[in-house]
């Protein structure tokens, strides 16, 4: 069931607030703190299945919101597309480095890098 941790946390960091507070708990200790079934059951006061349950739900309602919406889908691909910018941008650079020196590209160049960075 963990094997899709990083999608699901994916999933809840953009959709999580559409969950109970007690879905949002007992996704949070299962998929962010690691804890098991029957350690979530103990701290939370519900039995193993119900907890088991409720990790479904919850994956099936964050699932369905990302069918109807794709914010993930497009967070990724925005991701993958400023990854792509911000290498060109610097191959550009290298170019303008070696063969045309003109600080006016070079100026134009500086900003798409910095647009293109990933934050820190």
């Amino acid at each position: 069931m963990k094997n899709d941790s990083f999608e699901m946390c994916m999933l809840f960091d953009f959709y999580g607030a559409v969950l109970t507070e007690r879905q949002q708990e007992v996704f949070d200790l299962y998929y962010n703190d690691d804890l098991s079934l029957a350690e979530i059951s103990e701290h939370t006061d519900i039995t193993r299945q119900g907890v088991r349950d409720a990790i479904l739900r919850s994956k099936n309602i964050l699932s369905e919101m990302e069918d109807k919406l794709g914010l993930v889908r497009r967070f990724k691909e925005s991701t993958q597309a400023m990854s792509v910018i911000h290498t060109m941008a610097q191959e550009l650079d290298n170019i303008n480095c070696t063969r045309f020196h003109s600080p006016d590209l070079d100026r134009r160049i500086v900003e798409i890098l910095k647009l293109s960075e990933e934050p820190q």
